[in-house]
């Protein structure tokens, strides 16, 4: 799934029509001046202006870059381009961020309706541009982003299952899945508690890739993704409005898939496990109940307050399957809590850290790449929220801390691992306003920064490689 055309991006530049980014102040040359006024172009963000030759084609292409220019402008190119090759003129620092914006605006779901025959929108790499590696990262980001558009008749456990068999065959890694009612014999009570209510063809399981787990020289980092595939709400269901777009529950688990493929497929020295959960929160005679008292893979035991605080659930026993394998860095995505979308709205998500370091780390990799994170607090003062009278935790935080991804990501604090450093992303994984290069539907969050932060810390001159 989803390896976007290489054609998209090319190094043969005969022919390329230029797309200068303008400012309100920048200079546009002569030729162009008289166009540029006629049509109002004064370099505003968001404005764009295809200039014509004598023969009727394009001359260039100019662009406001407003008063700072920010190369993810130029994700809103492929659709707003006509077909053509371009290459972009900006400064070389920003060039190779803006090539890869442009693999991002170029991706489209069309696999339930067809599109008009449209010949394509294609990009010069711009010099020194690794271009193999841009083409996987923007591959990364389409396979998360066309796993939660697909709706979740099509994209159930067992199809998660099978998109993680052909990653781990294409890199050579192993892969368990444990399914059914084996999940608690293999002792994964919650992630079965979660997934007993729906169909037997859509069995709850837990799938984990390992790759160069023989190198004991390596470090080991863990990727945990949630992969609830329809979030009915269980017994305590939700309304319509709140249900219509759940196929994107699974969102975490397509995140920790497509960047466990990244970091195969650019071999960064490390050993790495991928864990992911994937279940239906159905409703049926046997769903798991409010008041029930489940019990966890780390023998802790769990109140249920409200069915629909599911995802915490499975996560607590992959994280505490991940911490079995001793991990240096274990990362985990899910989207998790609608409070994180009250504190920071949909296109910024939640980083949660106990390391400043690693939490410095993830901030910088975010901004330098333009995949934003921002951190919020494991605030101590809201641990007792999710403590419980009858159990040691509840899955439903106390009232009266208010913080829901707080108290969500201080649940998850007491299944992390404790070794090496944990970091939890809340992400939305969806774009709800449509606008060219940001298509309304399944969006890729936090995971260019993870995947930057990995290859920094450890990166091919930091280890050697088979």
């Amino acid at each position: 799934m989803s390896a976007l055309h290489p054609d998209l991006l090319t190094t043969d530049a005969a022919g390329a029509v230029p797309v200068r980014f303008v400012g309100p102040a920048g200079e546009i040359e002569p030729g162009l001046r008289p166009w540029a006024g006629a049509n109002g172009f004064k370099g505003k963000p968001g404005q764009l202006l295809v200039a014509p030759n004598a023969d009727g084609g394009v001359a260039a292409v100019l662009v406001g870059a407003g008063e700072t220019f920010d190369p993810m402008t130029a994700r809103s190119l492929p659709a707003r381009l006509p077909p053509g090759l371009y290459r972009l003129e900006a400064e070389l620092e920003h060039a190779g961020t803006a090539a890869l914006a442009f693999l991002l605006g170029s991706y489209a779901f069309d696999r339930y309706k067809a599109r008009p025959e449209r010949a394509p929108v294609r990009l010069v790499a711009p010099d020194g541009l690794d271009v193999a590696s841009t083409l996987r990262i923007a591959s990364a980001c389409a396979l998360a982003r066309e796993m939660i558009d697909t709706p979740a008749a099509d994209m159930g456990p067992l199809q998660i299952e099978t998109i993680a068999r052909e990653i781990a065959e294409a890199a050579g890694a192993s892969i368990a899945v444990t399914t059914g009612d084996v999940l608690l014999e293999d002792n994964y009570p919650a992630v079965h508690a979660v997934g007993r209510a729906a169909a037997p063809h859509r069995a709850p399981r837990v799938i984990e890739v390992g790759w160069n787990l023989d190198r004991a020289d390596l470090p080991l980092v863990a990727l945990v993704g949630k992969g609830v595939v329809f979030d009915s709400g269980g017994l305590d269901i939700k309304p319509a409005v709140g249900m219509r777009n759940m196929k994107k529950d699974m969102g975490g688990a397509a995140h920790a898939l497509a960047l466990g493929r990244l970091v195969m497929q650019a071999n960064l020295p490390v050993r790495l496990v991928v864990l992911v959960a994937a279940v239906e929160n159905a409703i049926s005679g046997d769903a798991f109940r409010p008041g029930d008292v489940l019990s966890s893979r780390r023998g802790l035991t769990i109140e249920i307050g409200n069915t629909d605080a599911e995802g915490r659930l499975i996560l607590a026993d992959i994280l505490t399957r991940a911490g079995e394998h001793s991990p240096d860095l274990t990362l985990d995505f899910a989207t998790l809590t609608g409070a994180a979308r009250v504190a920071l709205g949909p296109e910024l998500p939640p980083l949660y850290t106990d390391d400043d370091a690693l939490a410095a780390d993830l901030l910088a990799a975010g901004q330098a790449v333009r995949d934003p994170l921002w951190r919020m607090p494991l605030w101590p003062g809201y641990r007792g929220a999710v403590e419980a009278e009858i159990a040691d935790l509840r899955n439903d935080s106390a009232a009266w801390a208010q913080a829901g991804s707080v108290t969500a990501a201080l649940f998850l604090q007491r299944f992390a691992p404790t070794t090496g450093s944990w970091a939890h992303m809340d992400i939305f994984a969806w774009n709800p306003k449509a606008r060219p290069g940001w298509p309304e539907g399944g969006e890729a969050q936090a995971l260019r920064a993870c995947f930057e932060l990995l290859t920094r810390r450890f990166g091919h001159n930091n280890a050697s490689v088979r």
